[in-house]
């Protein structure tokens, strides 16, 4: 990654981070941003992470213009700007791996995070999006949760831990952490006994109709809450 892209991407971050400190009260909101950490299954780059009594805000912030296609379930989603169609990953499944990997690192419930998607940018939804996929109103969807999840100082220790599994950000340091980022991204998109997704076990599954019937892949044991699927060919 160039040392523009890594400008480029540290003043979105600075722009989301402000927003939210401008709405969210920082005695009971903690943000992170931009925070790489070492799971058991590689490392996994989490764009805010919003520690508070009310849960752990997992986000993944998605600075795009034009018109959105997706849904929960298609693995990839479509930009269509300026007479172009772009695909891009579905932001919730790369959340999921995000939200899975947080709460095996800070060894609490799923539950207890609450994982979201926000879109920055002059974009429009062209489909229905899920509730928790959203181009407006991050600070509302933030504040309606008021179940207490955490006391004062399980958010104090999960903040600590955080600051201290995540890795070096900075100029020479953040070229370092996303090279080794990318290094595990490969290793574990290469994998065939592990979920890139989830981390869960791949097993051998068979097609058993469509136009592939009869034929052997790759599938997540967590399925259905992880679709993912690989190709034995």
């Amino acid at each position: 990654m160039s040392i523009r892209s890594l400008v480029k991407g540290w003043i979105g971050e600075a722009v989301a981070s402000i927003s939210q400190h401008l709405h969210l009260d920082k005695n009971i909101y903690i943000s992170l941003n931009n925070a790489t950490l070492q799971t058991s299954n590689g490392t996994t780059q989490i764009d805010h992470i919003i520690v508070s009594k009310y849960g752990v805000f997992v986000i993944e912030s998605k600075n795009m213009n034009g018109w959105i296609f997706g849904s929960a379930t298609n693995p990839q989603w479509t930009q269509s700007i300026y007479g172009k169609k772009y695909k891009f990953q579905n932001p919730l499944h790369q959340n999921y791996r995000h939200t899975k990997a947080l709460a095996e690192f800070l060894r609490v419930d799923e539950d207890k995070l609450i994982p979201f998607v926000m879109f920055w940018g002059d974009c429009e939804f062209k489909t229905d999006m899920p509730s928790n996929v959203l181009g407006t109103g991050y600070t509302s969807y933030i504040k309606k949760h008021t179940e207490v999840r955490f006391t004062d100082d399980e958010v104090v220790q999960i903040v600590e831990a955080i600051k201290a599994g995540m890795m070096p950000k900075g100029i020479i340091k953040s070229l370092q952490t996303r090279k080794e980022h990318l290094s595990s991204l490969t290793e574990r998109h290469s994998s065939t006994s592990t979920c890139p997704k989830c981390g869960n076990p791949l097993v051998k599954r068979t097609a058993k109709k469509g136009a592939n019937a009869g034929t052997e892949f790759l599938g997540c044991s967590g399925y259905p809450t992880c679709r993912f699927m690989r190709s034995l060919a």
